[in-house]
């Protein structure tokens, strides 16, 4: 069975380079772009379900990809677990200006690192505490009962779940930086052991 992993396309905030977190920035003209690209390659799959957040720029991007692929009539589950994670009082502020204020090295931190919190926010560390737990009690059912799952969310929810599955360590998870709209394929035998895993 397969499950594919999206990021949304770019959104308003990603275009002006600000932290975005849990803040509901819509999609730009790209963003939807990134979107149907996201769909033409996956157009081939059958899906049983698909999971986004609660955010409208993961609903957008899935609601584009299910009308490019012809399968809007598939289950569509949303919950706040697949939430990006909340940058606190970093949230809409413009990255490069918070480089210049705080230094490269402490933003990459704060943006990168598994246990560190933004000032008011959440680490990935507590990311992983909510969207991993999530996936077990809901969406591994799914594949264990040999369904083809789609999940549209964000970079850090999504690097929490690659963590799981891919078992990646807490050091290597620093260099991940999962791209907007390029879809990141699972295939699972029948007993949830991973077999292949690619950028499609």
């Amino acid at each position: 069975m397969l499950l594919t992993l999206i990021r949304h396309g770019q959104s308003t905030y990603n275009l002006e380079n600000r932290f975005t977190g849990d803040i509901d920035a819509p999609l730009t003209t790209l963003g939807k772009a990134e979107a149907l690209e996201a769909g033409k390659k996956i157009k081939e799959i059958d899906y049983n379900v698909a999971f986004t957040s609660t955010l409208i720029r993961a609903e957008e991007t899935l609601k584009i990809i299910l009308q490019e692929i012809n399968q809007k009539h598939i289950p569509v589950i949303k919950n706040k677990a697949l939430n990006e994670r909340c940058y606190g009082d970093l949230q809409g502020l413009n990255k490069a200006e918070t480089a210049l204020k705080y230094g490269d090295e402490q933003v990459l931190i704060w943006r990168r690192s598994f246990d560190v919190r933004p000032p008011g926010g959440e680490s990935l560390e507590d990311t992983c505490n909510r969207v991993i737990p999530y996936y077990k009690l809901e969406i591994k059912p799914w594949l264990l009962s040999e369904k083809n799952v789609l999940i549209v969310a964000h970079g850090n929810s999504l690097r929490a779940l690659m963590m799981h599955i891919e078992n990646i360590n807490n050091d290597e998870i620093v260099k991940v930086n999962i791209p907007t709209g390029i879809p990141r394929q699972y295939t699972f035998d029948n007993k949830l052991n991973l077999i292949d895993v690619n950028y499609l």
